[in-house]
């Protein structure tokens, strides 16, 4: 895995790059089947059409509904998903306010059976505790647990 952070007029993008042992079509199904995207993430209702509006669910907070309101902007079987993350409050006192930001994953074979996934979440505003958050998360252990949830479907 590779990780950078960038900035970009203001705005700031986690950027991620994971080496998955899975095939692109595997993956794909990680990121696009309601049932293994839970698994590695969260509860969501996703569907890879254009144009379709789902939601992922957390634990809420108070302040914060725990709703990320989604909506996919391009699927492109086994090479490209994108889509809207919109959510969050600003009644969270210190780190609160509202994402409007963009999750672009992008998968190439690379050349041994296996995945380079790429990960872009864009648009966060400055140095937020969001941005900071999420960074973590992303860098966290996704790699890992997308091939765990791949090996026991």
């Amino acid at each position: 895995m590779s990780e950078s952070l960038v900035a970009a007029s203001q705005k700031q993008s986690i950027i991620v790059d994971y080496d998955l042992p899975n095939t692109p079509a595997e993956v794909w199904r990680a990121l696009t089947d309601p049932k293994l995207l839970e698994a590695w993430l969260m509860p969501n209702n996703i569907e890879a059409k254009v144009g379709h509006q789902f939601t992922f669910q957390t634990k809420p907070v108070p302040g914060w509904d725990g709703i990320v309101h989604c909506e996919v902007l391009d699927a492109l079987p086994e090479q490209r998903l994108v889509y809207a993350w919109r959510g969050g409050s600003k009644k969270l006192d210190g780190y609160g306010h509202v994402l409007d930001t963009v999750v672009t994953w992008t998968l190439v074979s690379n050349g041994k059976g296996g995945t380079l996934l790429h990960l872009e979440h864009a648009g966060f505003e400055g140095d937020s505790y969001a941005f900071q958050a999420m960074s973590q998360g992303w860098r966290g252990k996704v790699a890992a647990r997308i091939s765990e949830v791949l090996a026991a479907s």
